[in-house]
């Protein structure tokens, strides 16, 4: 049995399989709803911080980038509000939209569930002390108690249903009164719970409870920031489209957690005028890791159009724009490059060749790392700019990883427009052959 059957059967026996669970776990579900709601926000957030922080020197003697410069020193309270009201509220968002997206999968009031996952997080997170409220934890470095409270909310929420205990009102009362009197018991629980914890660990320890998960999540994010851990990401999510799963939403998913935490904490040191730390976030695998979408097919798209193969001409004249904004299921599905052995290589190699060299450019400072969240449907080029500050490096850096994923691409291509062209070639003459047939009787 060749390498490639033999990683085929793993993949499709076990791996797929495994992936497909994961990837319709409620929880695991529920947490990528939380993460989706929040992105609004979060966008938004991101531009006004690259608007607060503009991309030219002190020293620059453009008149635009000295003009910029001032406004933005004159009006920086100002200019950064919108961003520590949403980036800087990060987790209170997951939590609300990770809550309605569980309760609604139970079939329960999802308002209500996320009201009460607010509560448990705010709880956890940002206690009042001398009538004022700490908002160090609401941020990215909430994520985890975000999603923790938010869970548990449901849950608690289902448990007390399922066993019927609740406060029932006659049904003369008014469905809206009716649901907020069924929500007592859930935060009584919330609070003979999550605040008791909240409390030990402040008196016992000094540590408000998100600072304490984060420090049993750190090791985890410290990994996922490694060049290792990041190929394996990619490598498991190119594996699953091979197989025909979508392999970004299971993986990202997955890592959303991180991506947001990352990004939280750039975005915070460059709000402080510090330098940026962090690798792996959501921008970095949009716009450096899949140009053009998963697979970085982008150029292969290109290829598609100037294509010798009506087939794959075809595919790329109907893909080219969806890529161009990072959506390529109908190049993916059509070409097809899913189930496609030619094209298993390229699908694979491309990617990770992009991931490698990404990671080393902006942990050797060529390029600035990712502070802003772009939307993920913007064209690599200003997506990537526009997450890295409105560095122009990081375009460049895009346009570079194009050329090597055009060189990697390329010969697959050939052979795959061959096999193609050999396979129309013959239809036609079976066609030709039928019409001759035809026509002489």
């Amino acid at each position: 049995m060749s390498l490639y059957a033999s990683l085929m059967r793993v993949v499709e026996n076990h791996v797929a399989p495994l992936a497909g669970r994961i990837g319709s776990q409620r929880h695991i579900v529920a947490i990528r709803d939380g993460f989706i709601s929040a992105m609004p926000f979060l966008i938004v957030g991101s531009i006004m911080l690259i608007v607060a922080n503009p991309p030219f020197d002190a020293a620059t003697t453009s008149r635009f980038g000295q003009a910029w410069l001032g406004f933005a020193k004159a009006h920086w309270s100002t200019i950064t509000m919108p961003f520590f009201m949403t980036m800087g509220l990060m987790s209170v968002f997951v939590a609300i939209g990770t809550a309605y997206s569980l309760a609604k999968h139970y079939g329960l009031d999802a308002l209500t569930a996320g009201l009460l996952s607010l509560m448990a997080f705010l709880l956890a997170a940002a206690p009042q002390v001398d009538n004022k409220m700490s908002l160090d934890f609401l941020g990215g470095q909430g994520v985890f108690t975000a999603l923790i409270c938010a869970i548990w909310s449901v849950e608690l929420i289902r448990l007390l249903k399922k066993y019927h205990i609740t406060i029932r009102m006659p049904e003369q009362v008014p469905p809206a009164i009716a649901r907020s009197f069924e929500l007592l018991y859930p935060v009584v629980g919330i609070l003979l719970t999550v605040y008791p914890i909240s409390i030990l660990m402040q008196s016992e320890f000094q540590l408000l409870l998100p600072d304490a998960i984060m420090h049993l999540f750190q090791p985890l994010i410290s990994a996922g920031d490694t060049l290792p851990a990041i190929l394996l990401a990619v490598l498991i999510a190119n594996l699953l489209w091979f197989a025909g799963i979508h392999g970004d939403n299971i993986v990202t998913g997955l890592l959303n957690p991180i991506f947001m935490t990352n990004l939280a904490t750039n975005a915070a040191l460059v709000a402080h005028g510090a330098a940026t730390t962090q690798t792996l976030t959501a921008p970095f695998w949009s716009f450096y890791v899949c140009i053009g979408g998963s697979g970085s097919t982008l150029v292969l798209a290109f290829l598609y159009m100037r294509s010798r193969s009506i087939h794959l001409r075809t595919i790329g004249k109907l893909s080219v724009v969806p890529a161009a904004f990072n959506i390529n299921e109908p190049l993916l599905f059509g070409s097809p490059v899913v189930m496609n052995p030619t094209l298993f290589i390229p699908l694979i190699v491309v990617p990770m060749v992009n991931a490698t060299l990404a990671y080393f450019a902006l942990n050797w400072e060529l390029v600035e790392k990712m502070v802003a969240m772009a939307p993920w449907t913007a064209p690599a080029p200003l997506g990537a700019m526009i997450s890295a500050s409105w560095d122009i490096r990081a375009a460049l850096l895009v346009l570079i990883l194009m050329a090597i994923d055009l060189a990697i691409w390329l010969p697959f291509f050939k052979v795959y427009e061959k096999q193609l062209l050999a396979q129309e070639r013959q239809q036609a003459d079976a066609e030709r052959e039928a019409i001759d047939t035809a026509t002489a009787q």
